[in-house]
């Protein structure tokens, strides 16, 4: 008899969960798009914009220019290349590096001044 009473009330709870509607896939995925555009407008499109625009001052670089590079050294533009760099690093010392190399741009005319282009 408490057998068939619990066995009862179990079969009416498995009912009452079956005709529950379920919540569909869309609703479920809401959460994790929200996320995903909030992360998206928050950290990879600042990051874009900020290496565009190293980018741009790295295709602007011109004989004469000093620059440090992500090693850490420090040199002056020899000569541009399409995709190399021809670096005076010191007196008679010329290297090549790729683009890619470049770290900082200094401004120049003022010493120890530094353009807001860092990788």
């Amino acid at each position: 008899m408490i057998f068939s009473a619990l066995f009862a009330a179990q079969q009416g709870q498995t009912q009452a969960r079956q005709a529950m509607p379920q919540g569909n896939m869309l609703t479920a995925l809401i959460p994790f798009v929200l996320v995903f555009g909030i992360f998206y407008l928050l950290i990879i499109l600042p990051q874009r914009k900020k290496q565009k625009k190293h980018m741009e001052s790295i295709s602007a670089l011109k004989p004469g220019d000093k620059i440090i590079t992500t090693g850490g050294m420090f040199g002056t533009v020899m000569g541009v290349l399409q995709d190399r760099i021809e670096l005076k690093v010191a007196a008679n010392v010329k290297i090549e590096i790729t683009k890619s190399a470049v770290g900082v741009i200094l401004v120049s005319g003022e010493p120890g001044s530094v353009e807001k282009s860092e990788s």
